[in-house]
């Protein structure tokens, strides 16, 4: 039986995530920019639109140079949700597609979104691209990233919130209907170690990545599958309800883990 653990062990981190700490990693001379393109793209192509000094989509390779001035403090993450506007740089037209879209990436004074766009084939197989659309930021951008927790209070916020969640859940009874979830979330309290970051990043930055990226995915996939029918609407309304605090903090850990100073 498939669970939302092993599925979200073949998913991809969010595209937002791979692309800040790659890029923050060239921009800090960690990484060689030959490496950039794919590790942000992975087994997918990536296009870039109305990136300055272009007059059509182009691929992400041509695009980055754009970002070659750019120090790497100057290139966050940002996981915006509705209620939840913080790292955003203001009310505007990239406030609003990132919130749409769920993540954003921040580089100096460009913002980036993901969009994925699906093809049909004529032979009917489908396939994804992934288009990065460049938002030009206000000049008098409020510096939002200053009001967002560092990776050690991330860390302790995750853990809390990762029991709060664990505990509600058991209170739930969600075993009895949902026991891949409960047992998902169970496992994640003891993250194995892996990481998808790349060099410059410290153990404390890989350890909270290495476990909210996988929380981030079970979640993800928890949200789209659909109550069994042994859930009304009212359990299924309070699981999302306990579920809440550890996604909002779940995201947080991403953005923390990700935009957190890097070290030779």
């Amino acid at each position: 039986m498939s669970t939302p653990a092993a599925g979200a062990a073949i998913l991809a981190p969010r595209r937002s995530s791979r692309f800040v700490a790659w890029v923050r990693a060239w921009r800090a001379g960690l990484v060689p920019f030959d490496e950039v393109a794919d590790a942000v793209a992975g087994t997918e192509e990536h296009l870039v639109a109305d990136a300055p000094g272009t007059w059509t989509d182009v691929p992400l390779r041509d695009a980055l140079p754009t970002l070659a001035k750019l120090s790497p403090d100057e290139i966050r993450l940002v996981l915006p949700a509705p209620g939840d506007p913080r790292g955003l740089p203001g009310p505007g037209d990239f406030a609003g597609a990132a919130l749409l879209a769920g993540e954003a990436v921040i580089a100096g004074p460009l913002g980036l979104i993901p969009e994925v766009r699906v093809h049909t084939s004529g032979s009917g197989d489908t396939f994804e691209t992934v288009l990065w659309r460049v938002h030009p930021l206000p000049a008098n951008a409020p510096a939002a990233c200053l009001t967002l927790p560092g990776a050690a209070e991330a860390e302790v916020e995750l853990a809390a919130a990762l029991a709060d969640t664990t505990a509600a859940l058991t209170r739930l009874d969600v075993a009895q209907w949902r026991p891949e979830l409960a047992g998902a979330l169970e496992a994640l309290r003891r993250p194995d170690g892996t990481t998808d970051l790349p060099p410059g990043f410290d153990p404390r930055s890989r350890r909270l990545f290495a476990r909210a990226a996988v929380l981030d995915r079970v979640l993800a996939l928890a949200g789209h599958a659909a109550p069994g029918g042994a859930v009304n609407n009212y359990e299924a309304q309070q699981r999302d309800a306990a579920l809440r605090p550890l996604t909002a903090a779940c995201r947080q850990a991403l953005v923390a883990a990700c935009n957190a100073p890097l070290r030779p």
